[in-house]
């Protein structure tokens, strides 16, 4: 009921986007999981490895953020999806099903590989737990994927550029995200909140973990 009112606002609200409403729904769209997932993968693998890691960035994108973003644009254009930013939680089983099996693909091939920088490796690593992570819990409560995929890139930038400037720089823009999400009524405060702090956990402790 509650994912049902949530469509219901965007859809009353489709020709409200001047002003703050306006400027939060571009936020929303220029920082969509798939656009984050599509552009970091070269940029991690470039500033870890030159061009050849920014070669295999390349290839990651094309199957973590190609697979999922194809299997969602095809939903919407067939009426299963409301929107590709799924806005209805029951609709987002199948998509992430799509986005596991492609993560879990390419993590199997950059383990035997040779040549990828390792950075890109955890980063893969990442994806896939963002999804054990957030998976479960998006099935019972709407946590969102925006502020997670926000914080968490932010956090994984931090290994590979300034750490003190790229995570206050992050936090401002998963504040934005954030206040967009909820200006735009497709997700609570807390929804919002914990997004961010599970992103931005999983990353650290991929990391962490992983020694990169």
């Amino acid at each position: 009921m509650a994912d049902q009112s949530v469509a219901g606002v965007e859809a009353s609200g489709a020709d409200a986007r001047t002003g703050l409403n306006g400027f939060a729904w571009a936020v929303t769209e220029v920082f969509a999981p798939q656009h984050l997932m599509l552009s970091l993968p070269p940029v991690v693998g470039g500033l870890a490895a030159g061009w050849a890691g920014a070669a295999w960035g390349a290839a990651v994108s094309a199957v973590c953020g190609g697979v999922p973003a194809t299997v969602i644009a095809v939903g919407v254009r067939r009426g299963r999806l409301d929107s590709r930013h799924i806005v209805e939680r029951s609709s987002r089983f199948k998509p992430m099903l799509a986005a596991l099996a492609a993560v879990v693909v390419t993590l199997l091939v950059l383990l035997v590989a040779e040549g990828d920088p390792a950075e890109l490796t955890a980063m893969v690593v990442v994806m896939l737990g963002w999804l054990a992570v957030l998976g479960p819990i998006t099935l019972v409560w709407k946590i969102s994927f925006h502020t997670s995929t926000a914080a968490g890139v932010a956090v994984v930038l931090a290994y590979v550029l300034s750490a003190a400037v790229t995570l206050t720089v992050g936090a401002a823009l998963v504040a934005v995200i954030g206040w967009a999400r909820v200006r735009i009524s497709h997700h609570t405060l807390a929804q919002a909140v914990a997004g961010a702090a599970a992103g931005a956990a999983v990353a650290w402790a991929v990391f962490t973990a992983m020694g990169v």
